[in-house]
């Protein structure tokens, strides 16, 4: 018998609508009527204004790179099969910062901040690759 999963999220009956959405490659963000703003993780609130007139909107699945680290060693399973990875947090189009992964970007070395990306989905989960010429 395998251990229990570390990579993968636990739907609640608030996160479904995100789960379901990734699922279908679809990525979510949460955007508050009362100021305008979009958060992300979602939250039943908003963080910028505490109102609770937020609803779900459609992201373009663009963003930008703010900071990442390499990761050579995690003892997590599955994670230590996966280094080195690029562990991120990215700038949405729609204004809200999001931790997440680069992916397909080689030994990392030529990463730059402001550099721009795309969504993409592994199993589900919304990761970023770097956007190519033409992208």
């Amino acid at each position: 018998m395998s251990g229990p999963r570390f990579d993968l999220p636990e739907a609640d009956a608030f996160t479904r609508t995100y789960w379901d959405a990734a699922a279908e490659g679809r990525l979510l963000v949460r955007r508050c009527r009362t100021c305008g703003r979009a958060h992300h993780y979602p939250r039943e609130f908003c963080p910028n204004c505490w109102s609770e007139d937020v609803d779900w909107e459609p992201a373009t699945g663009r963003a930008t790179l703010y900071t990442w680290s390499v990761v050579h060693r995690n003892d997590l399973p599955p994670f230590g099969e996966r280094t080195p990875y690029v562990a991120a947090v990215v700038d949405l189009a729609e204004g809200s910062r999001m931790m997440t992964e680069v992916v397909e970007c080689g030994d990392a070395g030529w990463l730059r901040a402001g550099a721009e990306l795309e969504v993409v989905f592994r199993g589900g989960i919304p990761v970023f690759r770097v956007l190519g010429p033409g992208g």
